[in-house]
């Protein structure tokens, strides 16, 4: 969906300014760490624990996320270095976050003696809302800008709608799964990692413009692209779910 003009400021006042993107950014934040600890305590984890652990999965979800980001795009970032640091425009690559965060989180959990999987399974419904907010905040920012298309009534694919509604049906999906109680710890994360990286990869990335190498076919008329660097992630991650699934269904 492409606005012009429109302003990526909710407002300013002087030196003041707040982005749509940072705000979107700190209200999934918020809305994440209240169902983490929330949940959490239900669970018998620790207070300082939810509290210690949320704060680091969020520097690493932040720093894996502007990692990948800035890799990707590093002849851009070598001619703006200053920008390197500027994650309130923008800039985050979902994948680098994830990793960010299931590493340190698993790490911190193994060190501490924390169920991994549980606690994983209670930060879907933050992860799947913030996507849809932040993809939302990409509006403002005029990014993740979907390809032209003559096959439509629209002049482009509305890829940033896409997004938002991947992750609302992500998290209601999640929600529908949460009132069984015949699932194994781990089982709801999983799925949502199978369930994204497949509309990620059948839905957003074939219909946006991607500043990543494309390889393959690229239709005008339709408005699609194959092959995204993420779309030939596909498969390989939707491997990694498939042994998370038998792995916890054998433990």
């Amino acid at each position: 969906m492409y606005i012009e003009d429109i302003s990526p400021y909710v407002f300013q006042i002087g030196p003041l300014a707040v982005r749509w993107y940072g705000l979107m950014f700190a209200v999934s934040v918020l809305i994440g760490f209240y169902y983490l600890r929330k949940h959490g305590l239900k669970k018998g984890f620790n207070e300082d624990s939810l509290f210690i652990l949320f704060i680091i999965i969020l520097l690493s979800l932040v720093a894996g996320a502007r990692l990948v980001f800035v890799v990707t795009n590093w002849s851009f970032f070598m001619e703006h270095p200053e920008l390197i640091i500027r994650v309130d425009r923008g800039g985050l690559a979902f994948h680098g976050g994830l990793l960010g965060g299931i590493l340190s989180s698993w790490l911190y959990c193994r060190i501490k003696g924390l169920n991994w999987w549980s606690l994983a399974d209670l930060a879907v419904p933050g992860v799947a809302l913030g996507y849809s907010l932040v993809r939302f905040a990409n509006i403002f920012n005029q990014e993740i800008l979907g390809r032209e298309a003559t096959m439509f009534f629209f002049e482009r694919h509305p890829a940033q709608i896409y997004g938002i509604l991947i992750g609302l049906l992500l998290l209601l999906f999640h929600n529908y799964l949460a009132r069984r109680k015949d699932l194994k710890p781990g089982f709801l994360f999983w799925n949502f990692i199978l369930g994204y990286t497949i509309l990620r990869g059948l839905i957003e990335d074939t219909f946006r413009i991607n500043p990543l190498p494309v390889w393959g076919y690229v239709s005008e008329a339709w408005g699609a692209g194959f092959f995204t660097i993420v779309q030939l992630l596909t498969l390989p991650i939707i491997a990694l779910c498939l042994f998370m699934f038998w792995k916890i269904k054998r433990d």
